[in-house]
């Protein structure tokens, strides 16, 4: 009996760790393909390469990215291959499992839960007394019947075998994300969370799991995302973890979900002190400071103590931060999210994600959706229309802060300008997304692509017919941002007032003859006259530069501005660098 295991995953660097995980579990019994494809790819592309295999069973694995492809992968599948078997499991399916079964008649099967023993023992039947009866956590049909089996209990993690070993994944496992969890479970009830439905936390065995950290990091593995819900949870583990990666991370990237709040002061002490810089990212669930609707939704935070991690973390500048926050959680009004927004905005971190409240099947909001009045999706992902405090209205403004917030500050295009926007023009950082998200509306932009200067030029067209206080302060920024964006030195400038070719000429020439007077570092790079010509660019700034280099607040005065210098690449791999020199705006000798 042949079988193929497939999804359906959102971007081809993705990789599905539940394949991997059923296939060693049965690849000793049964003939085992997998089959990864990515939502993208031309529904006919995926049958025919399914088709030609000649599968007799072919297992989906199923999240809210990709059912209603997988349905409709199913439905010609069955059409094709009549005999064919075909079995859903997943988070998705794992829920309402009659209502699935309903949705396609192809479907024969659904795994509910973890999935490996479940089907396993299915597998066995088809191929065998076909007793499905005996199968604890499968539904199945029986004519026209839909029988849904008691659930199995859970698996003891360590009877597990290891699904990072396939030599066929080795090629790729540079090029591509390693799902890894050292753990399933979450001791966390919050009500839109899926993990809120499973008590307690299972754990694997550490020794395994540094065994097959090792073996993926030695063969060549660049970004490992793990998939505990709450990596932290257990202090004890979760430091040995961290010891054990800082000492053997070879260049290797490794993702964790951590609750901050909860993040012991010696662990963040020894991760401020040891972590090596750009090794470790976390994520981190905030979702609101609302403390009533964090009530309702049973999520338990202390958002004093989440900030001062979050804040000592970025401190220490070796980790990455990506926070979360949903829109449309109960009594989480327009006004109230903007609180929110703001709150967790203050730390600066690295990324900000604005989530929108997807309803999910088996989460305990879903089932009270009617006690909020919630409107939502019919279908996956189930997002929120709208609810009795937050209606479709501000969602969809929030949509427009959303683009920004994304196109700009995660994608760190221009930092300095928008901390300085934020702070001295508009009235907080929400105020100025939404804004600016409300303008790129109304201009149609939304409908057209981007270059890197068009981001540039888009926000200046905002800013100008807004009004600023401090134009010429926010222009210099946005050109020193515009440099510092470019790996090589930029071809095309975007603003009209450029320093003169000539006036240029006679800046390198005194730089040439005078490093000095730029910097120690600067003089000690020895520029001549031509390489700076090649590899180098100078622009007036209205501003003392040093100013905003040190912290202090910058502001223009008097003509005495600064003249800055940014380097470009002369090796491979490096970065841009900036330097800056008084000097009286408008005259080269100044």
């Amino acid at each position: 009996m042949k079988v193929i295991l497939s999804t359906l995953n959102a971007k081809y660097i993705h990789t599905s760790l539940a394949i991997r995980l059923l296939k060693a579990y049965s690849e000793h019994e049964f003939d085992i393909e997998l089959a990864e494809f990515t939502i993208k790819d031309p529904v006919m592309n995926v049958v025919s390469d399914l088709y030609q295999r000649k599968p007799d069973v072919i297992g989906f694995s199923c999240y809210i990215w990709n059912i209603e492809e997988t349905l409709k992968l199913a439905d010609l599948l069955k059409k094709v291959l009549p005999e064919c078997k075909i079995i859903l499991g997943g988070p998705e399916v794992s829920y309402d499992t009659p209502y699935w079964m309903g949705r396609s008649k192809s479907v024969d099967f659904i795994v509910m839960g973890d999935g490996e023993e479940t089907f396993h023992h299915l597998l066995q039947e088809i191929a065998g007394d076909q007793k499905y009866h005996y199968v604890f956590g499968a539904t199945y049909r029986k004519g026209e019947e839909v029988i849904v089996n008691p659930g199995r209990p859970k698996s003891d993690l360590n009877t597990l075998p290891t699904p990072h070993r396939f030599p066929d994944d080795l090629p790729d496992l540079g090029k591509r994300i390693v799902y890894f969890e050292t753990s399933r479970g979450c001791p966390f009830s919050c009500q839109f969370c899926l993990s809120s439905i499973e008590v307690g936390v299972r754990y694997y065995d550490i020794e395994r799991v540094k065994s097959d950290l090792l073996y993926l990091i030695n063969n060549g593995a660049k970004i490992i995302k793990f998939l505990d819900r709450t990596f932290n949870i257990n202090r004890n583990y979760a430091m040995e973890m961290f010891e054990f990666l800082i000492a053997n991370h070879g260049g290797c990237v490794f993702q964790f979900e951590i609750t901050a709040d909860i993040m012991r002061p010696e662990v963040l002490d020894y991760l401020a002190e040891n972590a090596p810089p750009g090794v470790f990212r976390f994520e981190i669930g905030v979702q609101s400071t609302n403390d009533a609707t964090n009530e309702l939704v049973k999520r338990r935070q202390n958002f004093t103590k989440l900030s001062r991690t979050v804040m000592k973390i970025k401190n220490s500048g070796n980790i990455d931060q990506h926070l979360d926050l949903i829109a449309g959680l109960p009594e989480e009004d327009y006004a109230s999210f903007r609180k929110t927004f703001n709150d967790v905005f203050a730390m600066r971190p690295e990324e900000l994600q604005l989530g929108f409240l997807k309803l999910l099947r088996g989460t305990g909001l879903r089932n009270e959706a009617a006690k909020y009045n919630y409107v939502y999706m019919d279908h996956a992902p189930y997002e929120i229309l709208g609810n009795d405090i937050m209606p479709f209205s501000d969602i969809i403004s929030l949509k427009r802060l959303e683009d920004v917030l994304e196109k700009y500050w995660n994608a760190h295009r221009m930092d300095h300008t928008l901390n300085y926007l934020m702070e001295h023009e508009f009235d907080s950082p929400f105020d100025f997304f939404q804004e600016f998200g409300d303008f790129w509306e109304e201009r149609g932009w939304q409908r057209i692509g981007h270059q890197l200067e068009d981001l540039f030029t888009r926000l200046q067209d905002f800013l100008t017919r807004r009004g600023l206080k401090e134009p010429g302060i926010v222009l210099g920024l946005m050109k020193l941002d515009y440099f510092l964006g470019h790996k090589y030195k930029p071809r095309k400038i975007w603003w009209e007032d450029r320093v003169p070719k000539d006036m240029r000429v006679s800046y390198f020439k005194r730089l040439a003859e005078e490093p000095s007077s730029v910097s120690d570092d600067f003089a000690a790079r020895h520029l001549d006259e031509r390489e700076l010509l090649k590899f180098a660019v100078v622009e007036e700034l209205p501003f003392q530069l040093n100013d905003l280099l040190e912290g202090k607040e910058i502001k223009e005065s008097d003509g005495q501005g600064s003249l800055l210098i940014v380097l470009y690449q002369q090796e491979e791999n490096e970065v841009p660098v900036f330097y800056s020199m008084p000097l009286t705006v408008t005259s080269p000798q100044g």
